[in-house]
């Protein structure tokens, strides 16, 4: 009888969770992932691979866009952007006034001080904005009167993305120049609370406002492998890692076998999406996952965009860390990413529609 009992409550408890706790079924992961694929391709980077920034010249190999906005520029849009020196990674802003030319290159965040958690480079791009909505303004957000960034960032200058990396937290007053909010990273392998799967590298963050609790979605590597985790903060300053991590994991003979890194997350309709790149099957590819609760995700299996899907050959070896925005005055999604191929590496565009079609 107790052991019935026990059954019944079990039971009721699996029926309150509902689909939240669950798989989310293949049919729907197509109905959600739909949108999301058939782009119509940009032939050259919108930041090439040798961006020529005044000042900056030694910096290529352009990568990890993010776009946003400023509240008092509806018309502009503004693009962080890394590119390396040899040393280590610098953070740039560009901006534009069509989302396809971005002019008026310049320094957003560059090597931290020596011999600390940040002297080999700064890789800002996971802001805090007004709304995570998929089609909303990508609008920073002001809290305690500053914008705020989470940011990626290496120890050690003399190679690119040295190990270990780690993760700290970083605000503006102008929304273009950043500086450290706290003197300490926020995530560091180094942490009680971190787990086998991240021991060896911390990578990027991304992060999310929801129910006045944020989330930095991170990748993290273990050897060879990278997967994403979940952490949560109150103030943006001091955060816990989530018990179930990692929370998209790679799939054996899958396109994210290898990698599951640098995802993006936005609200779309009653469900989450995030963006993230997987490496496997001989490239790296533009994935997505979906949850309903931001703790459980399914990922779809097909990409949303392969490797070599660009026929100037501008992304032939990847194509990976995106950045995504809606533009309402023509209907259009528009994708940066970063497209290696024969041009090197570089901010390539794709858009949902034709843009000379608008």
């Amino acid at each position: 009888m107790l052991a019935t009992a026990a059954l019944l409550l079990a039971s009721v408890a699996l029926l309150r969770a509902g689909p939240t706790a669950g798989e989310i079924d293949r049919t729907t992961l197509d109905q959600w992932s739909g949108p999301y694929r058939g782009w119509f391709y940009q032939p050259d980077h919108v930041i090439p691979a040798e961006p020529k920034i005044p000042g900056h010249g030694e910096f290529h190999n352009t990568d990890v866009p993010c776009v946003y906005q400023l509240p008092d520029q509806p018309d502009k849009w503004f693009m962080s952007f890394i590119a390396f020196d040899g040393r280590g990674y610098n953070s740039f802003v560009a901006e534009s006034t069509d989302l396809v030319h971005w002019t008026n290159l310049r320094l957003a965040m560059g090597f931290g001080p020596t011999n600390e958690f940040d002297a080999g480079g700064c890789v800002i791009g996971a802001y805090l904005y007004e709304s995570y909505d998929i089609k909303a303004p990508r609008i920073l957000k002001q809290r305690e009167h500053k914008y705020w960034t989470l940011y990626g960032c290496y120890p050690r200058q003399g190679g690119y993305e040295l190990r270990p990396g780690y993760e700290s937290v970083a605000v503006s007053d102008d929304g273009l120049t950043w500086r450290r909010a706290k003197d300490a990273p926020i995530l560091a392998v180094q942490d009680a609370d971190c787990g086998n799967w991240e021991k060896d590298c911390i990578y990027q963050p991304w992060l999310v406002e929801q129910d006045g609790r944020f989330h930095d979605f991170y990748n993290a590597a273990n050897g060879h492998n990278e997967q994403m985790g979940d952490a949560t903060s109150t103030n943006l300053l001091d955060w816990n890692r989530y018990a179930g991590n990692p929370i998209v994991r790679n799939r054996p003979g899958g396109y994210d076998s290898d990698f599951c890194s640098d995802g993006k997350v936005f609200r779309d309709g009653d469900h989450w999406v995030m963006f993230y790149f997987g490496v496997g099957k001989g490239g790296a590819h533009i994935m997505a996952a979906f949850s309903r609760d931001l703790l459980h995700w399914t990922a779809h299996p097909e990409p949303l965009y392969k490797a070599g899907g660009n026929p100037s050959s501008l992304d032939k070896q990847s194509a990976h860390k995106i950045s995504l925005v809606y533009n309402p005055k023509n209907g259009t999604f528009y994708l940066y990413y970063c497209a290696c191929g024969n041009k090197g590496r570089g901010i390539g565009l794709i858009t949902s529609k034709r843009l000379e079609d608008n």
